[in-house]
């Protein structure tokens, strides 16, 4: 079964950076040399194309371009990829269009330009507030810039929403206290708040294999958001979800899209998708190697590599990975729906006499603040 909920979005891969950061495991590429872009879009037309065909006749609520640092795009290659989406399906007038961007100068004169093209939304990668933590993450701006581009964008954009990381090697709650009030002074309708992880195949990653990264302890974790959830609270910026705090009607249409579970087509290299076709929900990724992606969609139509038809039981487990991220949990009928299987009483129960879960007047079910920093044992317990 497929459980649809009408919600279909657009997810758009840009893969070039100029610099990879450290703590970076996202597919991106720094290239230097020539670079024919207008071909290179062309690609993108082509694989909208084919996503269309496989699934037609939506309506387009929401186009998220990710990277990679897609402000390094021209603002008239934006355009191109928006006009091929709106041709082969609807997008809705009212649609989210949201960019990541990077704070430097060079990038924030494109911002009218994304906005004429038809970006309402964009997101910054701001990562810090301090200059020593980030020139260690690798990025390129200073904090002077960062908040000049928040600025901008907040005057540019109908919507924005800036990044900050947390729980750094070497940060005291009182160094994040300070830094995260100041964020919030800056913000306006939305802010993502991410603990620092280490992933596999970062440089960040090596240097903690050897010693040289240390990140603060569990418990000191969960301190650092607890702070996080009372600060934003406080600010009326409350969590609607894990890392993303907003105010009401503020939060990423884009990522509640995902988050519960919605359909939304991958476009461009590494691109992932989940897509309905006859009645059954695909799995989808994109070649991840942005100029071999370029060639099988120009040889193919697209560059698609995994097309993977999800069992009732993986399906169930990916909205439960998803939905149980929200403060506003998850439908167990709808889980019922995906799956096949009811979610065991037993399990929720003793869940809840841990405080890790709670039943809300609607019949949702939701991890609890107490259960948030243990949230993927809630999940792997209710999916067992």
């Amino acid at each position: 079964m497929s459980a649809p909920n009408d919600l279909f979005g657009v997810y758009v891969h840009w893969p070039f950076c100029a610099a990879k950061c450290p703590y970076c495991d996202f597919n991106s590429h720094v290239h230097r040399g020539a670079f024919d872009e207008e071909a290179y879009i062309a690609a993108y037309e082509r694989e909208i194309a084919h996503a269309a065909a496989l699934a037609p006749g939506r309506m387009v609520q929401s186009v998220f371009f990710g990277g990679g640092t897609p402000s390094l795009m021209d603002p008239r290659s934006t355009g191109r990829i928006l006009e091929a989406i709106a041709r082969h399906w609807t997008l809705d007038p009212q649609a989210e269009v949201t960019l990541e961007a990077n704070p430097t100068s060079v990038e924030v004169e494109r911002f009218r330009g994304y906005r004429a093209a038809g970006v309402n939304r964009v997101s910054l990668g701001v990562q810090s507030l301090r200059p020593g933590p980030l020139a260690e993450l690798g990025r390129r701006h200073s904090v002077e810039e960062a908040v000049a581009a928040v600025r901008i964008a907040q005057s540019v954009f109908e919507r924005s929403s800036f990044d900050l990381i947390y729980a750094r090697p070497r940060q005291t709650l009182d160094d994040w206290e300070d830094e995260l009030k100041e964020g919030l002074w800056l913000a306006q309708g939305h802010l993502s708040l991410y603990q620092l992880t280490i992933e596999q195949g970062t440089r960040y990653f090596d240097l903690q294999q050897a010693g040289k990264l240390t990140l603060p302890d569990e418990d000191l974790a969960a301190d650092f958001y607890e702070l996080t959830q009372e600060l934003t609270a406080a600010a009326g910026l409350p969590a609607y979800e894990i890392s993303n705090h907003a105010r009401p009607g503020q939060e990423s249409r884009h990522n509640m899209l995902y988050w519960r579970y919605g359909e939304y087509a991958g476009i461009g290299p590494g691109a992932h998708g989940r897509l309905l076709i006859n009645n059954q929900r695909h799995a989808t990724a994109a070649e991840r190697m942005p100029f071999d992606w370029q060639k099988k969609v120009m040889a193919q139509g697209h560059g698609m590599v995994v097309d993977d038809v999800l069992t009732w039981e993986e399906q169930g487990d990916e909205f439960l990975v998803m939905g149980l991220r929200l403060k506003e949990g998850i439908s167990p009928s709808r889980f019922t729906a995906l799956s096949g299987r009811r979610i065991s009483p037993r399990q929720i129960d003793t869940l809840k006499g841990y405080g890790f879960l709670e039943t809300l007047p609607n019949g949702n079910l939701r991890v609890t603040d107490k259960g948030f920093p243990v949230l993927d044992a809630v999940v792997a317990d209710l999916a067992a």
